[in-house]
């Protein structure tokens, strides 16, 4: 009999369930300040570049309608990609998940003979957890990306899909600068061309001397073969011509089937990410060419849960993600927790979507990832700012059903029977409306703040307008009820 596809495994699950990280996130007023001034730029930025372009829309359209079609065809379009990278070069590896992919890469990584390694920023490489791993077996991964290096010198986690230091302003680079980075200027400032500087000395000489880069890659083209990262530093160039060796880690849900649909891609990609026309780096390589850039070339394609997701007829729609973070940008939510509160690789409103498919709620057991589909007010700013028309929010609402339905029969489905019965009946509707009037015991000022197990769920995250005195019916029964009628209709009479 066939099985459940697997789930994934790496950096897919928090400590702790995010309304308790939220809380702690929400006490460092430092986090929110920097978040909240770095999203809000970013967002201007974006609508000024979409809002250039007439069809704006139907670029989304046509973006929608590629990873639709990527997803109802990925088995025949990754033989077709596997194919494509081997005729020019390249050797692919498949990984079932975070370990096999792990392995993968630290065997190709022995087999250079080098223990060090570059590093072009990766959200796959982050979800496996590959330079946690290598750090196990001698091998010193340095990331290159500015925020990545950042994140890496400063033992912190990102916290953003762009940009993973976004928390972080240029004070506390400069002292991450001045206590981890090796060779820095003891008089270094904090201006951003000072710090930025730093960092280019720091990371010329490791360019230098890299015999082996590690990649992540924004498209695979089915029908070519081709790679494609796109970035804002040239660093990503300098690691995908560099090296000898390059080894690029792709999820499965990034392949385009053609290479004329990276038109559309290379257009909403850099407006929805940094509010650019056009990224200052485009990088495209396809396989090895004899003298000219790496004379080897690993690409290792992961599941780690996506085809768990690519399982879910509506959940499925998480895969199109692009990685642009827009619908980061936008959410209010992170805005004020910043992306840590969510546990994972994947923070914000789609890392709510995406994180609990690929790696499983397991519903009932106390999952932190079971409270990310609740870490939204479902206004819907991220559909519409999302380039590829994902619903997150409806998305969200069926990961709530989905865990509702997993977690069986609790305190929240009792409420809910017991509100069913009275609802049934008139003389029990009745009567529960006057029992409910004893909540207006519980409240102070009009508002009831704490409610008693399973009701403290609901005043945990907002207050309970006490009950009124009178329920409506009562009202409706009463003489001041009944003068009310009279002098309405004697009002609508006259009109």
């Amino acid at each position: 009999m066939p099985t459940a596809p697997p789930r994934g495994t790496g950096n897919l699950r928090g400590g702790e369930p995010f309304p308790a990280a939220a809380r702690t996130e929400l006490g460092n007023a430092q986090l929110r300040r920097n978040v909240g001034k770095a999203t809000r730029t970013i967002r201007d930025k974006r609508l000024a570049v979409t809002g250039e372009l007439p069809d704006w829309e139907e670029l989304r359209s046509a973006g929608a309608a590629i990873k639709r079609d990527v997803l109802a065809r990925l088995p025949e379009l990754l033989e077709q990609f596997e194919q494509a990278v081997t005729a020019r070069g390249g050797t692919v590896h498949w990984a079932r998940d975070a370990a096999e992919a792990n392995a993968i890469v630290t065997r190709l990584v022995r087999d250079t003979g080098s223990a060090d390694v570059l590093k072009v920023k990766s959200m796959a490489t982050q979800e496996i957890g590959l330079n946690e791993h290598l750090a196990d077996e001698g091998i010193t991964a340095i990331e290159t990306d500015l925020a990545e290096l950042i994140v890496q010198l400063g033992a912190d986690r990102p916290s953003h899909i762009l940009v993973p230091a976004i928390h972080r302003n240029r004070a506390e680079i400069r002292e991450i600068f001045l206590r981890a980075m090796p060779g820095v200027d003891p008089d270094l400032d904090d201006d951003p061309a000072h710090l930025a500087e730093a960092s280019r000395r720091f990371l010329r000489d490791r360019f230098m001397r890299a015999r082996v880069a590690i990649s992540g890659a924004n498209f695979g083209v089915a029908d070519t073969g081709t790679l494609s990262v796109v970035e804002s530093e040239g660093n990503g160039r300098m690691c995908l011509t560099m090296p000898e060796t390059l080894i690029t880690v792709m999820g499965l849900e990034k392949l385009i089937p053609r290479f004329e649909d990276l038109e559309v891609f290379l257009q909403l990609l850099p407006r929805s990410s940094t509010g650019e026309r056009m990224n200052p780096y485009t990088s495209m390589w396809t396989g090895v060419t004899p003298g000219d850039g790496p004379e080897e070339f690993h690409l290792v394609l992961l599941d780690n849960g996506r085809t768990a997701t690519l399982a879910d007829e509506i959940g499925r729609e998480a895969l199109h993600c692009i990685r642009c973070s827009a619908c980061l940008n936008v959410c209010p939510v992170y805005e004020r927790t910043g992306g840590h509160a969510y546990g994972s690789t994947y923070p914000g409103p789609i890392g709510a979507v995406l994180t609990p498919q690929l790696a499983g709620m397991n519903a009932g057991s106390g999952d932190p990832n079971g409270s990310l589909p609740y870490a939204s007010s479902l206004c819907g700013a991220c559909f519409d700012a999302c380039p590829v028309k994902i619903d997150i929010p409806s998305l969200l609402v069926e990961l709530r059903h989905q865990h509702v339905e997993q977690a069986g029969f609790d305190a929240e489905q009792a409420m809910m029977k017991a509100a069913s019965a009275a609802m049934g009946s008139a003389g029990r509707w009745t009567a529960a409306q006057r029992a409910a009037q004893l909540g207006r015991l519980l409240g102070r000022g009009g508002r009831i703040k704490v409610l008693p197990p399973p009701g403290s769920a609901w005043t945990s995250s907002r207050d309970l307008p006490v009950p009124p005195k009178r329920t409506f019916r009562q009202w409706w029964n009463s003489a001041e009820g009944r003068a009310a009628l009279d002098r309405a209709r004697r009002e609508g009479g006259a009109r």
